[in-house]
């Protein structure tokens, strides 16, 4: 399909380009012309096509539009727990609570619960999901069906999945469809064995590729590695060559200066998670040390169990409201390089290079903010009012590989919200009663 944006505010978030009005361009899945639209035969004569019928035409009224954010660490398929067993300690939340209920999921479960979360991201302005959960093939299946792009990354650990598992889904899944990838990855340290971890170092080898994780999450995750193996997870890790290759780890919370020095050296990104981190009262993560340092830092959602809002607005002003809280300083975090975090960094960190910024030649996978409501008005700094005032309302629209998937609170996926809804609740009915 070609589709033309035009009065558009354009926020391409490539490096050093400011705000523009113009227009964008899409043919099929890919953008093909970012501008003003002044010059069009010089555009067609550089695309060396004669003219474009277009198939659909916005008038955008001068509303933003921007790449998508990357929910760079999500659990979708916990859906089923949203506000099921809140106000907590960790530890009972998750052994008590979290652990059992997921011990009675089918991969049916899973694909369901999934599609929930799915029309969750689409209001928020996220167009594609870093996603670890039990049933690999079945999260992939709603994704494509959903028609939205998902990178699955490796969740063994020493009670569920396998070394065999992770590499038949690295060999299946990073060629399932154009929507699909998938990462090397584990659980945690803490619920890995040696022998277990030694094989992921083993695959990361192997491929050449990056792997992710779970990684110091908690005080009582790093005193029980230091107790263990007389080293931090990160240190632990990286002796076993597991980062050789790249990756990152989900959380950070609680990371010496010796275990960021290690994650630069590695080239490894930072997913914070500040809502799920705040919720569980895990702590706040050293976001400012990671930017000195150069460790490239993304955000995720976490997922809806331990958060339990999939709102990347959230996410971004807890980013740096947290880390001007810690620091004691109101400068620290600049909303420019939040934004940064949740677009560019997010995708870099998920392998999407195609997707990181709007240019030609990119993956047609952006966003429509409503600047034309109270809580944007009045526009003083764009950046800053995404960050310290824009919520889910704002969103639109929302396309993928150029396709609108939700505009003005419609949907335009494979189910109605109201059959997914359904369908969830039955899911939930079922496993309370089990």
């Amino acid at each position: 399909m070609n589709i033309r944006l035009y009065n558009a505010r354009i926020l391409t978030m490539e490096e050093g380009k400011d705000i523009f009005l113009g227009e964008i361009w899409i043919q099929g899945e890919k953008i093909i012309y970012v501008g003003d639209g002044s010059e069009t035969d010089s555009i067609y004569e550089q695309l060396g096509i004669p003219c474009i019928i277009w198939d659909k035409e916005i008038d955008c009224n001068q509303n933003l539009l921007m790449p998508g954010f990357k929910n760079a660490h999500t659990h979708s398929g916990m859906t089923l727990l949203r506000s099921y067993a809140d106000d907590l300690p960790l530890n009972e939340w998750l052994n008590k609570q979290i652990f059992p209920v997921e011990a009675k999921l089918t991969a049916e479960d899973i694909y369901v619960l999934t599609r929930l979360a799915i029309l969750e991201y689409l209001t928020s302005g996220i167009t594609a999901a870093f996603d670890m959960y039990l049933t690999p093939l079945s999260i992939a299946d709603a994704f494509d069906d959903m028609g939205m792009r998902c990178v699955q990354v490796g969740a063994v650990n020493n009670f569920s999945q396998s070394l065999e598992l992770v590499e038949e889904m690295y060999e299946a899944l990073n060629h399932k469809s154009s929507l699909q990838s998938y990462m090397l990855g584990f659980h945690a340290e803490y619920t890995c064995s040696k022998e277990l971890l030694t094989g992921i170092s083993g695959l990361a080898h192997k491929y050449h590729a990056p792997v992710f994780t779970h990684l110091a999450e908690t005080e009582a995750e790093v005193a029980g590695c230091v107790e263990r193996y007389g080293m931090t997870p990160m240190a632990f890790l990286n002796c076993l060559g597991i980062f050789d290759y790249g990756g990152g780890g989900y959380h950070c919370v609680h990371m010496t200066s010796e275990d960021i020095a290690l994650m630069k050296m590695r080239g490894l990104y930072a997913v914070t998670n500040p809502a799920s981190n705040a919720k569980l009262a895990s702590g706040i993560a050293p976001i400012s040390d990671f930017l000195k340092a150069g460790v490239p830092v993304a955000i995720g959602t976490d997922g809806p169990a331990s958060n339990n809002c999939l709102d990347m607005f959230r996410e971004m002003f807890l980013v740096t409201g947290l880390a001007k809280l810690r620091e004691k300083d109101a400068s620290a975090v600049d909303a420019m390089e939040v934004l940064k975090m949740a677009t560019v960094n997010g995708a870099l960190a998920m392998g999407l290079k195609d997707a990181d910024v709007l240019a030609s030649g990119k993956l047609a996978d952006l966003i429509m903010i409503d600047l034309n409501q109270p809580n944007m008005q009045p526009i003083n700094n764009i950046p800053k009012n995404l960050v310290y005032s824009g919520s889910k309302q704002n969103v639109v629209m929302t396309m993928i590989n150029g396709k609108i998937l939700y505009e003005k609170g419609t949907f335009s996926v494979s189910e109605t919200p109201e059959t997914i809804y359904r369908e969830a609740a039955a899911v939930i009915e079922r496993i309370r009663k089990a």
